[in-house]
């Protein structure tokens, strides 16, 4: 008889939380291609419309479950995440991915700190916000308001969709949500996204969709999801935190985007800022039995 041990994932949680942010960041550095290809909002498009139908394929989506109040929120929850997309995905047609990642990260950060409900807490987005600046260098001639504005407006996005999150989480836990969600994404970015790509869908093109919807959302969603069930969401938030750092470092392998010293140290405040804020920026559940759900739809992108 088999041993219920032997069926345990090899691999430490940690390493499954760090494997789902490389894959995010891995998809991001390769979108930037395809891009190139069908623009930001096509990209976007293409990755979350196959990434629908990936997600369909591995689960029904709870449609019985859905109360006329769950709508508003689970539509409102797809935009978000559309326009998080786009959004990111047309910042890093201007500035470099850990940049982008960076500002965008400010999103969560925030959310976090507010809700630790500590003056103390807002400290942790001042500091990310001075990382920010560091990267970005506005004194610069290079500075470039476009991407920023991008970037700033995934934050925003980021953090809307966190907020939605953690009210459905009380009602759908896991692939579920996805499968309900991302759909209504893949709508709202083809509003602009079919129109930038028309006229340049190739099968080299959608191939290359479907190996990035893959990279995002689908991997990083089974990874944390294992981790999820074996660490306690404070320690996964604070693992988060690393995410600018691997898109500096993606950015730096991928698409040889080499930052400077001073680029660095600003990724470094944002990364001890993102931390920092995940001491008090935890929510409590209302049962332990809940307490995966909230994280698995908190960190989810």
């Amino acid at each position: 008889m088999t041993s219920r041990a032997s069926y345990k994932v090899p691999v430490p949680p940690w390493g499954l939380a760090v494997a789902a942010m490389l894959s995010v960041q891995l998809g991001s550095a390769l979108s930037v291609d395809l891009i190139e290809a069908v623009g930001p909002a096509g990209t976007a498009w293409l990755r979350l419309s196959l990434g629908a139908l990936i997600l369909l394929a591995l689960a029904r989506p709870p449609l019985r479950a859905v109360r006329r109040r769950d709508v508003p929120t689970l539509l409102a929850l797809g935009i978000a995440t559309g326009l998080m997309s786009v959004a990111f995905l047309a910042a890093i047609e201007h500035i470099p991915l850990g940049t982008a990642v960076a500002i965008e990260f400010l999103g969560p950060l925030t959310v976090a700190a507010v809700r630790s409900h500590s003056a103390r807490a807002l400290i942790c987005p001042a500091v990310a916000l001075l990382g920010v600046v560091l990267l970005t260098q506005p004194w610069q001639s290079g500075f470039d308001p476009a991407g920023v504005g991008f970037a700033g407006l995934a934050a925003v996005a980021w953090a809307a969709y966190v907020m939605l999150t953690q009210r459905i989480g009380d009602r759908f836990t896991g692939i579920g949500t996805l499968s309900l969600t991302v759909p209504i994404a893949a709508v709202t970015a083809a509003i602009i996204g079919i129109p930038q790509a028309a006229g340049h869908l190739t099968l080299g093109v959608l191939a290359a969709a479907a190996g990035l919807a893959v990279l995002l959302p689908v991997l990083p969603f089974a990874f944390e999801m294992l981790a999820l069930r074996r660490m306690t969401p404070t320690a996964f938030g604070t693992l988060m935190a690393l995410e600018p750092a691997l898109g500096v470092l993606l950015g730096l392998l991928v698409l040889h985007q080499q930052p400077s010293a001073t680029q660095l140290v600003g990724i470094l405040l944002v990364v001890l800022a993102g931390a920092a804020a995940q001491c008090g920026g935890r929510r409590r559940p209302r049962s332990p039995e809940q307490t995966g759900s909230h994280a698995d739809l908190d960190l989810i992108r």
